[in-house]
């Protein structure tokens, strides 16, 4: 979704864009359906498949993360294919996970920038955690609440770096480390955020204090955010949801969404509800079934999941809606007053640019690293005590509700996230430094392509 949404950034000032999307064996529906959305959204831009045949019956196969590295690097002689049937391409723009990539652009002789999809912070860290994972006494995973030094950035817990960097024994965190250690051969690096939001971490990485084994920092350019636009397709139609929230006070709602992999316990299910119920503020919560009853039914049976009566008793101030909600068009509703996300990027940027104060209860992936830049650095959220545990009970969610609802503390969050979003506003427009930054990386490529070339600078919108 953040490459799309960087794609649509070039388009918008006239630069040509192809994406190519690794193809594994076998009918992914959510691929499938992110392809069909793009194609009617956004024609102007195409989109090439890679086809790869399957990575092979070992061990890696049943890691979902290594088979995705996996297949990633499987795509490498496909792209190469790929990239040399396009008239021209004047620069690739790799993603994070897309390492192998580089190995292709160089045979190519076509300069490779990468687009880093989450924090400028979690960036940060990412390249010094080669340095500080060989540095520390065990694994990540055995550390607990210890203090790991980084340059730009809160100390973070030991506890809170991702699982994939969890034991660094493991095949996994062997080459997610050889992978971030290899992020510096980028020519330049895209990030999906702005200045003023991590002004803190944007100078150690400019500063160069962040790269591990001696080598230097890329270029750093802040073009984000990078979010849905939260407007209604062109259809007009909107979700019934945004009609029950025109029915609200203002800043009255506590919206509660955990993206697509944000799967709970039937148990977290009820302590949540019974935080909700008692906590006497309006909510909207997007529900899923819980993961080993996924398969049983196409969508949550809320009156099963949840406490007895629940939904008839806060009928007058909540609505439980199955699966899904358009977060992005909830967030910038006026009723919204309080947002408890899983701290994805996408969806902490989406909360920045509606200037909305977050219930941080981090899941997966770099989401709690998330939290401690949300929570520390940022001041824009407070976290939910027992996800290390991955449980929080009733009367943490409906202390932390109330905290951002009712007290002195969550108005000055709430003055804080409407800061954040006059500047990401001021970020974005024409001559905003996220703007300026975009044009900085065009010039780049310009540049990049005098090098390879030894030509003049051409007139012609470089090709993406």
């Amino acid at each position: 979704n953040p490459m799309v949404q960087l794609a649509k950034a070039f388009l918008r000032r006239g630069v040509a864009v192809t994406i190519a999307v690794v193809d594994p064996p076998g009918k992914d529906p959510v691929l499938e359906a992110a392809v069909a959305r793009l194609a009617s959204a956004s024609p102007s831009i195409t989109v090439g498949l890679l086809p790869i045949k399957p990575a092979g019956t070992n061990d890696h196969c049943s890691n979902p993360a290594l088979r995705m590295l996996d297949e990633l690097r499987l795509a490498s002689p496909v792209l190469r294919e790929f990239l040399v049937s396009l008239p021209a391409v004047d620069a690739i723009v790799v993603d994070m996970f897309c390492i192998d990539a580089l190995d292709v652009a160089a045979e190519l002789a076509v300069p490779a920038y990468m687009f880093y999809a989450s924090a400028a912070a979690d960036l940060a860290i990412y390249l010094q955690v080669p340095d500080v994972c060989r540095a520390a006494p065990s694994s990540f995973k055995d550390m607990g609440d210890t203090a790991l030094p980084f340059s730009g950035v809160p100390p973070v817990r030991a506890l809170d770096m991702p699982d994939t960097m969890a034991d660094r024994e493991s095949d996994l965190c062997r080459r997610r480390v050889q992978q971030l250690a290899r992020m510096p051969e980028a020519r330049g690096i895209l990030v999906n955020s702005f200045e003023w939001l991590e002004s803190r971490a944007v100078k150690a990485l400019r500063d160069g204090l962040c790269a591990s084994g001696g080598c230097s920092t890329p270029q750093i350019y802040c073009i984000g955010p990078l979010v849905d636009s939260g407007v209604s397709g062109d259809s007009g139609e909107r979700h019934a949801c945004l009609e029950w929230l025109d029915r609200q006070p203002k800043q009255s709602v506590v919206f509660l969404c955990f993206g697509s992999g944000g799967v709970f316990s039937a148990a977290q299910l009820r302590e949540m509800a019974g935080g909700l119920e008692n906590s006497g503020h309006r909510f909207l919560w997007a529900v899923r079934s819980p993961r080993d009853e996924q398969s049983q039914s196409a969508e949550p049976d809320l009156e099963a999941l949840l406490p007895h009566g629940f939904l008839q008793r806060t009928g007058d101030r909540g609505l439980v809606l199955k699966d899904w909600a358009p977060q992005a068009e909830v967030l910038r509703h006026e009723a919204v007053g309080a947002f408890v996300t899983h701290c994805g990027w996408n969806s902490a940027l989406e909360a920045v640019m509606s200037g909305v104060p977050m219930i941080c209860w981090p899941l997966y992936a770099e989401q709690r690293l998330n939290k401690v830049h949300l929570v520390e650095e940022m001041k824009i959220g407070v976290v939910v005590e027992g996800y290390e545990e991955s449980f929080v009970k009733a009367e943490e969610l409906q202390a932390k509700v109330r905290l951002v609802m009712e007290s002195e503390e969550g108005r000055k969050l709430r003055e804080r996230a409407a800061m954040a979003r006059d500047m990401a506003a001021d970020a974005v427009k024409e001559g905003g430094s996220s703007d300026v930054a975009f044009y900085a990386f065009f010039k780049h490529v310009e540049m990049d392509k005098l090098e390879e070339r030894q030509i003049r600078p051409s007139d012609k919108p470089p090709m993406m």
